[in-house]
């Protein structure tokens, strides 16, 4: 007989051990640690503690998750905010990436506006592309000589486009010398709420409004 055929007969009967309930008390297991062997109740109780600890694991993660998320939003909060300091294009072209710096510990910002840095064909085609912001490890084109002397030594990066209406209208990136800083697979939610809020600053700056 099959180990299968025993679990089925076992599924569809579960009469049996309250028709053998001394079965129980004789059953015993290895100790799923190592050592001596235990009974089939103790190893229930095992399993049970098991899977607590691993549900009270994945909560305290959600709470981290959700504490981090707090934290996020209240430095989204404060920069928003900040941003209403910004007089004109000049001041907000130099306000942003000190703010980014400051507020969100990111250590080098490079934020590029089209009317005043008009970009290179390819990097206004990869900027056109983009509806949302993108992490990468490898930066595209010559984006990299944005950040200087210090680009070659970058190996993550945050691409958020900036938008007036349907029209791009310059980038902001964020870099980092620590690869996972910024990676493809992290979440860009709050990337976008920075991204959104200085486009809308730098909205009544632009010459086309």
């Amino acid at each position: 007989m099959r180990a299968e055929d025993v679990a089925q007969y076992l599924q569809d009967n579960p009469q049996f051990f309250e028709n053998h309930i001394d079965l129980l008390a004789q059953i015993t297991l290895p100790h799923p640690h190592g050592g001596r062997t235990i009974s089939l109740p103790e190893r229930q109780m095992i399993a049970l503690r098991e899977k607590n600890q691993g549900l009270e694991k994945r909560l305290h993660e959600l709470m981290g998750y959700g504490l981090e998320n707090d934290a996020l939003q209240r430095k989204v909060q404060e920069f928003v905010v900040a941003l209403f300091a910004g007089r004109d294009l000049a001041t907000l072209q130099e306000m942003v990436p000190h703010l980014l710096k400051d507020i969100f510990d990111v250590p080098h910002v490079a934020l590029r506006v089209w009317q005043i840095n008009p970009p290179t064909v390819e990097v206004l085609a990869f900027a056109d592309e983009q509806e949302d912001p993108v992490c990468l490890h490898q930066p595209p084109h010559d984006t990299a000589s944005w950040f200087g002397e210090i680009g070659k030594h970058l190996h993550s990066f945050a691409y958020l486009p900036l938008h007036a209406g349907s029209d791009t209208v310059g980038m902001l990136i964020l870099a980092s010398e620590d690869k996972q800083r910024f990676y493809p697979e992290m979440g860009t939610l709050f990337l976008q709420r920075i991204s959104e809020a200085v486009s809308a600053a730098l909205h009544p700056y632009l010459d086309h409004q």
